[in-house]
């Protein structure tokens, strides 16, 4: 990402191909904007999951979160209901709501998510696997699931169990 400390916003360009991508459980996400280059403001990365793929249900307390729907069919569980988002929808979900979303479609999902402010960032270099190619995601490990869970009260995520079915 960009250097450590920088704090003030400066103008970014991030082509089509390019910015930092990382493997987080499933999810491969691209960095095209974080905090060291916002002001703090916000982080946007550009995300492609696997059908029936998506995170645990979760809380952030210190970020909104937005979400839009590039390509396939996500539905999300928010705060205990269920909304189905294809290409072109718009999520924002406030910090302080249990959410989730999982890849309903049969092909990968890919959609832009802005956290503001930035920070959460931070959180997903320290628990994702550096990573390129959607074709060959990295196996996802009891202790990648251990990270994952130990480090996100550092960064204000509460992780809760997954719904009954």
């Amino acid at each position: 990402m960009s250097e450590p400390g920088a704090t003030s916003a400066v103008t970014v360009h991030v082509a089509a191909d390019e910015g930092e991508t990382l493997w987080v459980v499933d999810e491969l996400m691209t960095f095209k904007a974080v905090g060291e280059n916002t002001g703090g403001a916000y982080t946007l990365t550009d995300s492609l999951v696997p059908p029936q793929g998506g995170p645990p249900p979760h809380i952030q307390h210190r970020e909104d979160e937005a979400f839009w729907v590039l390509q396939g069919e996500l539905e999300f569980l928010i705060d205990g209901g269920t909304i189905r988002a294809s290409a072109g929808s718009f999520i924002h979900v406030p910090k302080g709501i249990l959410h989730t979303f999982k890849n309903v479609g049969s092909t990968p999902a890919r959609f832009l998510t802005l956290l503001i402010p930035a920070g959460l960032e931070k959180y997903f270099e320290e628990v994702g696997k550096p990573g390129t190619d959607f074709s060959s995601p990295p196996l996802v490990e009891q202790e990648d699931i251990d990270r994952l869970l130990a480090a996100a009260p550092k960064y204000g995520v509460e992780i809760k169990p997954p719904p009954e079915p």
